[in-house]
């Protein structure tokens, strides 16, 4: 009988074994059939410069986590096993780089080794399909205002002065979408990141090759800009701090520039992917609009130039601070620059108000005539 008693103990304690055990395999998902790595088309990483810079594996998680967010799944099974820390990287390459996903959380769960990822959304599912629908139709139409122009500079110059004159700047996390696209071209408000994310997405569907940078300010506040290739070569562009919410106003400070320019307020993260160069080349604003002044009197000229065309703003950006601050004693300080305007335009702004509005740090000055 103790024998007996023994053999039925032990049998019990194997079947326990084998219950935990197998339970253990089937929540680890040692025996799982696992989907097998799939990736973008040639084309469609073309679209992505940052998804080209991933490993194999890395691409193939990319892809998963696009793929399955595209359809609004909150588990989403990995081809590989990876670790949380790879986790992570990817999935806010993801979240920053493609802003038609607009409706996954920037909050996201992780582990030290993952296989199958847990989506959090920023709202409820059943919403998503009708806010997908509005939000590729305003796509389309900011697409639209931007399309047919003859290069790739004019592109992007019409699609930052698009979103600049449709978009209020807005901080603080208590606005619903403003880190996204969705709250930029749907909503009209939206922080850096969001500005930044919806001229990601005009300019990738404008042909461009553009991504999302993350970084700091020279002040070293949290911030967000996008670096766009024109004619081959990669260049800076800010638009949110070209939008000084003044009606019917815009500046081009940060339109397409280099990184010896760029780099004096914005420092780039390096964490997740390495930012593209910009060097100094053709593309740069002032010089193609001849509003670069390396002397005061190339500075005079501008001005005369401007008022002879009928412009009611100039903007003029200096080369150097020694001639910026030479411009501003001899011009600003004395009231000489209204010798120049009634020397010009003397009837028309005779009785007209003239606002200066000036950026040291960027040895920039705008006149604004009235």
């Amino acid at each position: 009988m103790g024998k007996k008693l023994t053999i039925i103990v032990f049998l019990a304690a194997c079947l326990s074994f084998f219950i935990v055990a197998g339970k253990y395999v089937h929540d680890a998902g040692l025996l799982r059939k696992y989907p097998k790595a799939t990736y973008f088309s040639d084309e469609e990483a073309a679209r992505r410069p940052v998804y080209e810079q991933l490993t194999n594996k890395e691409k193939a998680v990319y892809h998963a986590l696009y793929t399955g967010i595209s359809a609004k799944k909150s588990k989403i099974a990995l081809p590989y096993e990876i670790s949380g820390e790879t986790y992570s990287k990817l999935y806010c390459i993801v979240e920053k780089q493609e802003p038609s996903l607009f409706y996954a959380d920037s909050t996201y769960y992780t582990a030290q080794k993952l296989r199958d990822a847990q989506i959090v959304y920023r709202d409820e599912k059943e919403k998503l399909a009708g806010m997908e629908a509005e939000f590729d139709k305003a796509v389309q139409k900011a697409v639209g205002y931007a399309w047919g122009t003859d290069s790739d500079y004019n592109k992007a110059l019409k699609i930052h002065d698009y979103i600049i004159n449709n978009t209020k700047y807005t901080t603080g996390e208590d606005v619903p979408y403003s880190s996204t696209a969705y709250g930029c071209l749907v909503n009209g408000n939206a922080n850096c990141e969001g500005y930044a994310k919806a001229f990601q997405k005009i300019a990738t569907e404008c042909g461009l090759r553009c991504v999302l940078i993350t970084g700091v300010t020279d002040e070293g506040e949290n911030h967000a800009w996008n670096q766009v290739e024109i004619n081959g070569e990669w260049r800076n562009i800010d638009v949110a701090w070209d939008d000084i919410d003044v009606a019917g106003d815009k500046r081009r400070l940060y339109f397409l520039c280099s990184d010896d320019e760029f780099s004096k307020t914005h420092t780039a993260d390096r964490e997740y992917f390495e930012p593209f160069e910009c060097s100094g080349g053709s593309n740069d604003y002032y010089i193609m609009t001849g509003s670069y002044a390396e002397s005061v009197p190339a500075a005079e000229q501008i001005i005369r130039k401007g008022l002879r065309e009928g412009r009611n703003s100039i903007e003029i950006k200096f080369a150097s601070a020694a001639v910026y601050k030479e411009f501003r004693k001899n011009y600003l300080e004395n009231n000489s620059i209204f010798n120049v305007i009634l020397d010009e335009m003397s009837e028309q702004y005779a009785r007209g108000t003239l606002t200066v509005r000036e950026n040291e740090r960027e040895n920039c000055i705008t006149l604004i005539l009235e």
